[in-house]
């Protein structure tokens, strides 16, 4: 499944999946039907690699998602969308979320007039993102938001002046990752 995470690459023909959309190897070209397991097991990998989670990461967000009270599969997503590194991806400051993750890294964003360095940071509603002032990435971020055309019903965009507003908490309706939550909530309850 084509996932979009190298960002111009995957709206070009150079893309993996339209080169060859079969796994590497001599034997990459036999499917196997995937059941069961598989189906819940590739779910989650799928979240893992269009978030880029690491294992540990992906069990505290998922321990976190499945303590609050609501729908957990739903929680899940809510929380991952609401990393600092997922939100600067949202309002269009970079091309990618790996982008993303290594300018939020790399000191260029601030919350609420403070200077945040970890993608994993959970933002709130009324958090105002903005770019650091001086920073070396601005014609970056400038370049991303040339490519970005909308931005999610629960944040506010304000490319001129490289701001962006988080409203309101993201619902499960506004998130447009194409993943079957269900599956990875019966993964985990094994």
């Amino acid at each position: 499944m084509k996932l979009f995470l190298k960002g111009d690459r995957c709206f070009k023909d150079k893309c993996a999946i339209e080169r060859r959309n079969y796994p590497p190897g001599q034997h990459g070209r036999r499917r196997s039907k995937l059941l069961g397991y598989g189906i819940q097991l590739r779910e989650k990998q799928k979240v893992k690699r269009i978030y880029g989670l690491l294992e540990g990461q992906f069990r505290l967000a998922f321990a976190r998602a499945n303590s609050r009270k609501g729908i957990t599969g739903a929680n899940l997503l809510e929380e991952l969308e609401r990393r600092l590194d997922n939100v600067v991806y949202s309002l269009g400051f970079a091309a990618s979320r790996a982008q993303a993750r290594q300018l939020v890294r790399h000191g260029h964003f601030h919350v609420n007039g403070r200077r945040v360095n970890i993608p994993s940071y959970q933002v709130r509603p009324n958090d105002v993102v903005t770019i650091a002032p001086g920073s070396s990435a601005e014609t970056v971020v400038r370049d991303a938001t040339d490519l970005t055309a909308s931005v999610a019903p629960w944040l506010q965009a304000d490319h001129d002046n490289l701001t962006g507003k988080i409203l309101k908490w993201p619902e499960r309706e506004e998130i447009d990752t194409p993943v079957q939550e269900s599956l990875i909530v019966e993964l985990y309850s094994k």
